[in-house]
């Protein structure tokens, strides 16, 4: 049996539900009880797994206060929404990092900050890999040393 595909269209609205979701600060048994399903379903939703229903995005819609055309990415001319930076917003913590930068009034902190989050993340590679070489290291069975004397 072939894997069905999440149609893009369902993830990106799954992707703005979540989004909107942890902007209200609700958690997806919150969103569940309110629109009458498991959370598990919301988790479905949210990734695109499921197809929200048109009475159930419209219920899902009033409970994050938007209208069922805000779930939906108003530009026609671009591809795919998973090259859309909006669903970046989806990841975890991320809401988070740009709510508390939104918070920063200084050009050069907010400028300081995006170069922090930057190199942090170009180095990443490389420290996976160190850690890699390190823990490797310590695998290696210890040589007995011998008082200086050889025979």
């Amino acid at each position: 049996m072939l894997a069905r595909t999440p149609d893009p269209l369902d993830v990106m609205v799954g992707a703005r539900i979540r989004i909107l979701r942890n902007h209200r600060g609700m958690s997806q048994g919150e969103l569940a009880g309110k629109i009458g399903v498991t959370f598990q379903q919301v988790q479905k939703y949210e990734k695109g797994t499921n197809r929200v229903g048109a009475s159930r995005l419209s219920r899902i819609a009033a409970v994050l206060g938007v209208s069922v055309g805000e779930l939906f990415e108003s530009s026609e001319n671009e591809p795919a929404a998973a090259k859309s930076p909006f669903r970046l917003l989806a990841e975890r913590d991320a809401l988070r990092v740009l709510t508390a930068f939104s918070r920063t009034t200084d050009p050069r902190v907010r400028r300081a900050i995006a170069r922090l989050v930057e190199t942090v993340a170009d180095l990443q590679p490389a420290v996976k890999a160190s850690m890699a070489r390190s823990s490797a290291a310590k695998r290696l069975p210890r040589r007995r040393r011998t008082s200086g004397t050889q025979t």
